[in-house]
């Protein structure tokens, strides 16, 4: 979440920063209302608490000196501050709350240089890499899976329903096989493996913005309030959650495999065939936490990490900016890098790179000290994804097929996968 004290000094740059991403902005002027509120309350409380106190103190010396009839009426009239004081503070309780939850509804402001636009299209690309096929070049990825007999599209609807793939012999090698080699990467690159649960608190979602910004798209576990993972980020930024870092320690790099799942995969009808919209997916997430003034500088080494995985694997790819309209309730600035399916004639999104700067810093509560006797101050954070299937698995498919239908495996890619190519049986 943003800080309450930047909506109290500009208000109006608050809205116009939210008016960037196409949010509303009502919660900023409710915010306003309410804080005032507040803090005419807090005056209130702290004189009424101070008047508590100077009777209770004055009741004391009345009753030292034999006034009993003085102390008993002071009595009184201190217990109806008393009463006074209580209600206050259920009031006050109650606003806080208020307040939470208005700046739970508050998407993060965008950096002065993301571009304005209003979805993905408005994206600019800011750099390619490979040769990309010709449209068309060859046929999708699930004719080729099914010819290689890679994964069965019709068992994993069978087993869990729409939306979950069952890879199947040489294919589950293949899914094993990247997600080892850009584990493997991501170590060269300082990221430090950890292996983390798949189902979080509610409060481990709130910290990273799922929740309530994306609650809709999770799977809920509701006999024991828990969610599973739409991404290992979730669990892994959440890490260090309530606590306070010895600055020398930062900057801070960990990576994770793990399933990923996501109720609402894509609109009603688009992209069903195939791989490219799942509700269960595999990920290797890279994930930092930083010094306030290196985090920019650290979006563009994420996002380097992420390109070098797709040269590895040898898929033409580009790197778009993400557009205000596009950049994400959470994140301030970021990057998606997008591999080229000739098979279905489109960029694939694979990786979303991004600075959150502190807005999960501050939902975790998340500090560091510059030195042991600095003041705390908030850490950010960010991730990418290095990288997500299972659409880099259908890239490669269509990108790697070979004239004679076999699929190549990528010089990088062959230690992993204990062969060449794969070829039909």
């Amino acid at each position: 979440m943003i800080g309450l004290q930047a909506i109290r000094d500009d208000p109006e740059g608050v809205k116009r920063a939210i008016a960037r991403k196409g949010e509303p902005s009502d919660a900023v002027d409710r915010l306003l209302v309410t804080d005032t509120r507040r803090r005419a309350l807090l005056a209130e409380a702290d004189a009424a608490k101070h008047e508590r106190n100077a009777g209770s103190k004055r009741v004391g010396d009345l009753m030292r000196t034999g006034e009993r009839d003085a102390a008993e009426r002071l009595k009184l009239e201190m217990g109806k501050v008393g009463d006074r004081v209580k209600q206050l503070d259920a009031e006050l309780a109650e606003l806080e709350r208020t307040i939470e939850t208005d700046l739970l509804l508050i998407p993060n402001l965008p950096h002065p240089s993301v571009p304005d636009g209003r979805t993905a299209d408005d994206n600019p690309v800011v750099r390619s890499w490979g040769e990309a096929p010709a449209e068309g070049a060859t046929p999708p990825h699930w004719e080729i899976g099914a010819r290689l007999g890679l994964f069965d599209l019709e068992r994993g609807a069978k087993v869990a329903g729409s939306g979950f793939i069952l890879y199947t012999g040489r294919g589950a090698r293949l899914q094993r096989a990247l997600i080892g080699l850009m584990l493997e990467l991501a170590d060269r690159a300082g990221f430090s493996e950890v292996w983390p649960p798949l189902l979080v608190n509610a409060a481990s979602a709130r910290g990273t913005g799922q929740l309530p910004d994306k609650e809709a798209q999770m799977y809920v576990v509701e006999r024991d309030d828990l969610y599973l993972i739409p991404t290992s980020e979730v669990p892994v930024t959440n890490m260090y959650r309530d606590e306070i870092l010895a600055g020398d320690r930062l900057p801070i790099y960990h990576c994770a495999y793990s399933p990923c799942f996501r109720r609402e995969a894509g609109a009603a009808g688009k992209d069903t065939r195939g791989l490219l919209r799942v509700h269960q997916f595999d990920k290797v997430e890279m994930v930092k936490f930083v010094h306030p003034s290196t985090s920019y500088d650290e979006l563009e080494s994420l996002t380097r990490s992420a390109e070098e995985v797709l040269e590895a694997l040898e898929l033409p790819y580009r790197t778009v900016e993400r557009c205000t309209g596009d950049v994400g309730f959470s994140q301030a600035k970021g990057y998606d890098l997008e591999a080229w399916s000739p098979g279905v004639g489109r960029w694939l999104e694979v990786s979303s790179c991004s600075n959150y700067t502190d807005f999960q810093a501050r939902r975790m509560n998340l500090r560091f000290r510059a030195s042991p006797d600095a003041r705390p101050e908030l850490v950010h954070t960010l991730n990418g994804s290095g990288l997500g299937m299972s659409r880099t698995y259908a890239a490669f498919l269509e990108t790697h097929l070979q004239p004679d239908g076999s699929v190549r495996i990528p010089e990088a890619l062959q230690p992993h996968f204990g062969a060449d190519s794969i070829r039909a049986t």
